[in-house]
């Protein structure tokens, strides 16, 4: 926990700035949203209102175009990149593909910042991108609805491996385990409840990326 060496620092100061440290270091930046719930505020302005004052104190800085854009003082710009979220990948039923050229906004974030140290060194910030989770098919892969997943483009994938894949005739995409098979492909849920989804081989079907990393919603309680 951060001491209080800051004048004007209050309690509710240092609840919130004691949240965006703890969630920052789990490479997952709370939204506006996430912070009210935290330190128990259900306006929105007045969680902006406190991060300006944690701003001109100096413990945080902050981009207000963007709902995650908010990161404690003390971390490097070096050390995070962010990673562009593109839209939602249905974890359950195929949902339809949003324009890729817009930033899903459906929750108000158009990125998320990813500590460097959480993932390999071979992967590149320019060929990754994030998705929001919707469904709970993939559950029993510990990615639950409303979780970001990581993802590496690709354009194959071997067999086992946890893709996002677009079906061009549906205009839909979905995020299943891929398996290859002798007449079609086996989109394979991790959820005992759900059945998988067959795709014959005459269908088109399109890998848009491999997930390297799934970084999971925090639920949260107001105080």
């Amino acid at each position: 926990m951060m001491a209080r060496t800051r004048r004007g620092m209050t309690e509710r100061h240092q609840k919130i700035m004691d949240f965006i440290v703890e969630r920052y270091e789990a490479g997952f930046p709370p939204s506006i949203r996430e912070i009210g719930e935290a330190a128990g505020i259900s306006s929105t302005s007045v969680v902006t209102y406190y991060l300006k004052q944690l701003t001109e104190m100096n413990l945080i800085e902050r981009d207000p175009k963007f709902s995650r854009a908010v990161r404690p003082t003390h971390v490097s710009n070096k050390d995070v990149f962010r990673i562009p979220i593109l839209g939602p990948i249905a974890a359950g039923l195929p949902i339809l593909v949003p324009d890729a050229q817009v930033a899903y906004i459906g929750d108000e974030i158009n990125g998320v910042d990813v500590a460097r140290s959480l993932l390999p060194e071979r992967e590149k910030a320019r060929e990754l991108f994030a998705l929001q989770v919707q469904g709970d098919s993939m559950i029993d892969a510990m990615i639950n609805d409303g979780d970001i997943v990581i993802l590496k483009r690709a354009v194959e994938a071997r067999n086992g491996e946890m893709v996002a894949i677009w079906l061009p005739e549906k205009d839909e995409t979905t995020l299943k385990y891929f398996f290859k098979e002798k007449n079609h492909y086996r989109l394979q849920p991790a959820n005992p409840t759900m059945s998988p989804i067959f795709i014959s081989k005459d269908a088109p079907l399109e890998i848009k990326g491999k997930v390297v990393m799934v970084i999971r919603k925090l639920e949260t309680t107001a105080a």
